[in-house]
């Protein structure tokens, strides 16, 4: 019973550090979730900092305005089923399929960018952290600051998004991306080990 109790305690200890991380990647202000969810911005920063316990009370409004399943929110476990759960969020008119599920630290995902018969007016925005894209498919435009970058399939780039940026299709046509975000300070790194012909492997 204690275990189970301690794993508990786990789990909701968790929960802050998930929702804060959630909703810095969704790029939505506390002031903002307040006027979504009816939940005081205290209740909501409290909840955050781990201040707070999380309770259905506060977490079905959440998941609604998130959009995903309770569970996911918790970081509940799935059991008796291995299959990998991907569950696209529409955003701005572009699917992001998440492909991590552990808060925090850097988040991976797919991006689809539809197509268009007319390009889309860019719309610039910045907020703290760093990321990184490869294009899988398609023709991505890349706006960073002053730089209006036309990025091929197999090309990647890395930009702090402090900067204004905004990500669309270069050409009409549908793009697909992979794109990794981490915090401010956190970023990928490409690391390629090479050995001489003939060497061991370690």
């Amino acid at each position: 019973m204690g275990a189970m109790s301690e794993d508990m305690d786990d789990v909701l200890d968790a929960v802050g550090p998930r929702l804060r991380a959630l909703r810095k990647r969704r790029g939505i202000t506390l002031a903002d979730l307040s006027a979504s969810t009816g939940i005081s911005e205290s209740t909501l920063s409290r909840l955050e900092s781990g201040g707070r316990r999380p309770n259905l009370e506060l977490l079905l409004p959440l998941a609604r305005t998130y959009d995903v399943p309770l569970d996911d929110l918790v970081g509940a476990p799935r059991t008796g089923d291995p299959r990998i759960h991907l569950r696209p969020i529409h955003r701005h008119g572009m699917t992001f399929i998440p492909l991590t599920r552990r808060a925090g630290g850097l988040q991976a995902y797919k991006m689809l960018i539809p197509s268009r018969p007319e390009p889309a007016e860019p719309t610039p925005q910045t907020h703290g952290g760093y990321e990184w894209v490869y294009v899988l498919t398609g023709r991505l435009r890349l706006l960073i600051g002053d730089r209006d970058l036309i990025l091929p399939a197999g090309e990647a780039a890395e930009f702090d998004t402090a900067l204004p940026h905004w990500l669309g299709s270069g050409d009409g046509h549908a793009v697909e991306l992979l794109v990794l975000f981490g915090p401010q300070g956190e970023r990928a790194h490409v690391r390629a080990r090479t050995r001489r012909a003939g060497s061991p492997a370690r």
